[in-house]
């Protein structure tokens, strides 16, 4: 079977839906192109008439995108630097109709265009108020004046609106430990006004028009395009994730809200189904359609801080279904910024809650009537207690992997091997292993073995470790220096019962080096459980049919990859594996983020991906019409 061309697990680093390039961090204008205000202090009185004053504009200023070349990322935030413009200039459309013809690129040049006139170029954009936005959030933006006092707690979202409670937590850096930010925590009495909000606004919200719905999930879209650097850069301080990886997440999360934007303008049409096939249904007609459960409890991890998140809030919101999301204690700040475009939005008051409340107090939450449906993205122990807490609630659980990666004898070639070697070395490390689809198990016919291996630890040698902030880096450290000690201690007793250290094994404070073992010992800690860092195995068997029954020799089934090029191949791996999914000419770390997720075995319950979370949401209820002449 040929190999797909041009096919990647994961978005391109640095690729983010609908954008130009690659933008800065600023909030404010004073990045790219720092003496904006100075050289056009006076633009509204110097071009009152604008038509008049430069009528051949593209010819005056032929070099407009070169001069500026980085105005969009100069002025990421266009509505909050210019908040006057559409009293400024009411009747911009009108002055200047001909404006999209004669510069033709302005909407790639600046995204933030069709939001201004709100996709319509001859309507005027109608003005409506800013949110209250704590001033000290953005982190990471370049600011006139003194620099912000970057201790001030950051607020949460209470009922959609910022609220702040009596304690704070520090969120540090996993690479250097200096704190990023502290967070207010909710007071109990915080929390049950968000619940209690939640579950009174839950009819409300489920008969909010789609186009309201939609309308505010595509906002949140273009928000996180628009400030799409500026949050790869939050994520990467408070996760430690390479910058070039946090940015994929941004353009991920960009896709989860588009995707759930077009699901909630056309999900729950209704079915119609005749009941006239038995006599005593003469003359009826059935129609189906979904309704929200009631309000949805988010319940999100640290590794990917603000696309998993995405993937509680969106479907919610499209679904119709309230939501309180609890973002991991370690990442919060993602999770808030996702408040603070929805904030932006006119969705109704209740309707959502960002609540970074500290693991402890999340059992009151979990048990809490008022929150029927739990989606739950994290650890299989976790994840299963909240289940056992809680039986007739509806729980979604994605939980943990230890992903396998097989390679049969025809994957033979130079080059296949080759690839092969740069897939699994690559997202054997990807996040610091920290995926539950990252690969942790590489299974290898012992026709390729051989040559396969030593491709293997060359090109994971080849990864480049260090600071997270530096475009170079491929691998950061883990989440926290725990987190590295209990890999290194696996690792450890992984070679005390026999394993062979080919590279890796080093520990420093929170990082661990790309680690490549074989010989593994089946009774190993590593062997039988998920380690979510960076250190892979490398197993040779005998044959297709000992390659799938050692991928299906764990207790979880979350995701595979299988490297062939037969069809045949494919087919039987799809139907013999246990998995959630089967990626074939690839790693097991490929997830679309539209198409249904979630594991076999001890890695889950239900489905995430924006319409199977929508339906996991909802449920089906049925209208009998009786007396039709049908």
């Amino acid at each position: 079977m040929a190999r797909p061309q041009g096919d990647r697990p994961l978005r391109e680093p640095g690729r983010v839906t609908g954008l130009p390039g690659p933008r800065t961090c600023a909030r404010t204008r004073t990045c790219a192109v720092p003496s904006y205000r100075q050289a056009v202090p006076s633009y509204r009185q110097a071009v009152p008439s604008y038509r008049q004053a430069v009528p051949a504009y593209r010819q005056a200023v032929p070099s407009y995108r070169q001069a500026i070349p980085s105005y969009p990322q100069a002025v990421p935030s266009y509505r909050r630097a210019v908040p006057a413009y559409p009293q400024a200039v009411p009747a911009y459309p009108q002055a200047v109709p001909s404006y999209p013809q004669a510069v033709p690129s302005y909407p790639q040049a600046i995204p933030s265009y069709c939001r201004a006139v709100l996709l319509h170029p001859g309507q005027t954009p109608s003005p409506r108020p800013a949110p209250t936005v704590d001033p000290a959030f953005h982190v990471h933006a370049e600011r006139e004046g003194p620099e912000p006092d970057m201790t001030a707690p950051h607020a949460f979202w209470l009922a959609g609106r910022q609220a702040t409670g009596e304690d704070t937590f520090d969120v540090t850096s996993p690479w250097d430990g200096r704190t990023v930010a502290a967070v207010s925590v909710p007071t109990d009495t915080q929390v049950e006004e968000a619940v209690a909000a939640a579950h009174a606004v839950r009819d409300a919200f489920a008969a909010t028009p789609a186009h309201v719905r939609a309308a505010a999930l595509d906002h949140v879209a273009r928000r996180l395009a628009e400030r799409a650097e500026e949050i790869a850069r939050l994520i990467s301080a408070e996760n430690g994730k390479p910058v070039k990886w946090a940015r994929g997440e941004v353009g991920r999360a960009v896709s989860v809200f588009r995707f759930a934007s077009e699901e909630a303008r056309r999900f729950n049409s209704g079915e119609a189904q005749r009941l006239d096939t038995d006599a005593g249904g003469q003359g009826r007609l059935a129609l189906t359609r979904r309704f929200p459960k009631g309000a949805v409890l988010g319940i999100a991890p640290f590794n990917f801080p603000l696309n998993l998140c995405a993937h509680k809030i969106a479907p919610a919101i499209a679904a119709g279904a309230p939501i309180i999301l609890k973002p991991a204690p370690a990442t919060p700040l993602s999770a808030l910024v996702l408040g603070e475009l929805l904030a932006e939005t006119e969705l109704p008051a209740g309707s959502w809650s960002v609540l970074p409340v500290p693991n402890d107090r999340m059992p009151a939450l979990v048990q809490d009537e008022r929150l029927p449906v739990i989606s739950f993205t994290g650890s299989e122990r976790v994840g299963y207690a909240i289940m056992d807490s809680v039986p007739r609630k509806h729980c979604t659980l994605e939980l943990g992997g230890n992903g396998a990666a097989v390679v049969l004898a025809d994957w033979s070639s130079d080059e296949d091997l080759d690839l092969a070697a740069a897939r699994i070395a690559t997202f054997s490390n990807y996040q610091g292993g920290q995926s539950c689809i990252s690969v942790q198990r590489v299974i290898v016919d012992a026709a390729v073995h051989d040559r396969l291996l030593p491709r293997i630890v060359a090109a994971v040698e080849a990864q480049v470790t260090g600071d997270p902030a530096d475009d170079k880096t491929d691998v950061g450290p883990l989440v926290s220096e725990d987190a590295a000690r209990r890999v290194e201690s696996w690792v450890a007793e992984a070679v005390g019962a026999g394993a062979t250290l080919r590279t890796g094994g080093e520990r420093n404070g929170a990082s661990y080096a790309p680690t490549v073992l074989t010989d593994l010992p089946a009774g190993t800690t590593l062997a039988r459980e998920e380690v979510f860092g960076p250190v892979l195995s490398v197993q040779k068997v005998h044959g297709e049919a000992e390659a799938f029954a050692a991928v299906n020799d764990s207790k979880y089934g979350l995701q595979a990859g299988v490297f062939t090029h037969d069809l045949q191949a494919a087919f039987r791996a799809h139907r013999a594996l246990e998995v959630g999914g089967v990626v074939i000419g690839d790693v097991p770390s490929y997830r679309a983020d539209q198409m249904p997720y979630g594991g076999a075995k001890q890695s889950g319950v239900g489905r995430e991906g924006v319409r199977f979370a929508m339906e996991d949401y909802t449920y089906e209820r049925v209208l009998v019409l009786t007396g039709l002449a049908l």
